[in-house]
């Protein structure tokens, strides 16, 4: 289980503790707060928290022309002329070169070995996701091209990562997710910059069939998000899956669900990965003890089963989850 703090970050916050919140759009001003509750229930297993609120997102754009203003970053931004994820900007902002998203299934019982308990690191800054597009017209019709940038520096500190992860876990174990035999030139760079264990012909089919084979798996921008989101039909639901994304002097929560336009403003989003994503968070702060009760009445509340939200077959409200994790809190 995902129970160690990724890098020295985890001495720097001892004394004080400041969180900054961005609810952005959509379902975010309905869980974010959920966390907010969550970590202010921990009492004095953590310093007194410290909450700044944070803009960004599409109304941020529509009032503003900027999804992510300067004022969130803290740092110089330039403006876009069209609307962009922020959080895609913010982690380029902050250097938030890893995306560390972990699938774990509750166990029926308590101690039991859960049946799913993996990692995927994903590379955040590379990719495809440099957005380099550009579209012509051809006699035939619209064509359009991507550039797709890996880079040996890249691949080299999210390896290290993925690495002392996986050093840091039982099983010891590093899948590194590539696609070499046809991508010979990228992947190839990103697969031997990270070296020492052999790729997996057909990650996908195995993941489905053999969950309980993998360990850390380390992957690309797109292949990692790709992944993740597919994993979490392993345990249930996205509503379950908390990430971090972390570099080498910052760190930030984040559920992976996104904003779900669909159901946002129903009261019926699931709370649990975000205050999943808090814990993570708290956890790489080296704030063990406030995060192990986070984790804990996360897991308590799952394999009860009584108070669940839509997207895990349950009825209950976001209110009503949120209630029952700070109970068991």
């Amino acid at each position: 289980m995902f129970r160690a703090p990724l890098r020295s970050l985890s001495t720097a916050a001892r004394k004080s503790l400041k969180i900054g919140l961005i609810p952005a759009d959509g379902i975010g001003r309905e869980v974010i707060p959920a966390a907010r509750a969550a970590i202010q229930a921990l009492g004095s297993d953590i310093p007194k928290p410290e909450f700044i609120d944070l803009l960004a997102g599409w109304e941020t754009f529509t009032r503003t022309g900027v999804a992510l203003p300067q004022e969130t970053v803290d740092s110089p931004s330039t403006k876009v002329t069209g609307y962009s994820s922020p959080i895609v900007a913010l982690r380029k902002e902050l250097d938030l070169y890893a995306n560390v998203r972990p699938v774990l299934s509750v166990a029926p019982e308590a101690g039991q070995k859960a049946a799913v308990d993996l990692i995927v690191v994903r590379e955040n800054t590379e990719c495809l996701y440099v957005k380099q597009e550009v579209q012509t017209v051809t006699e035939t019709g619209k064509e359009a091209r991507a550039t797709r940038v890996i880079t040996e520096r890249a691949s080299r500190r999210i390896g290290q990562m993925a690495f002392d992860l996986a050093l840091a876990r039982p099983r010891k174990q590093l899948t590194i997710i590539h696609k070499s035999n046809v991508l010979s030139i990228t992947d190839g760079l990103f697969r031997e910059t990270i070296r020492g264990v052999p790729a997996l012909a057909d990650v996908n089919g195995k993941l489905f069939r053999e969950p309980e084979i993998f360990d850390v798996m380390v992957a690309p921008n797109l292949y990692g998000d790709i992944l993740s989101d597919a994993a979490a039909a392993l345990v249930g639901s996205l509503g379950l899956i908390p990430s971090i994304n972390a570099g080498d002097n910052f760190v930030m929560g984040e559920p992976v669900h996104g904003s779900a336009p669909d159901i946002a403003g129903k009261g019926i989003a699931n709370p649990l990965a975000s205050i999943r994503s808090a814990a993570l968070m708290l956890r790489h702060l080296g704030y063990t003890k406030g995060a192990d009760r986070l984790d804990t009445a996360v897991d308590q509340v799952i394999r009860e089963g009584t108070t669940l939200t839509p997207d895990l077959k349950g009825t209950s409200s976001t209110t009503e989850v949120l209630n029952a994790v700070l109970k068991r809190i």
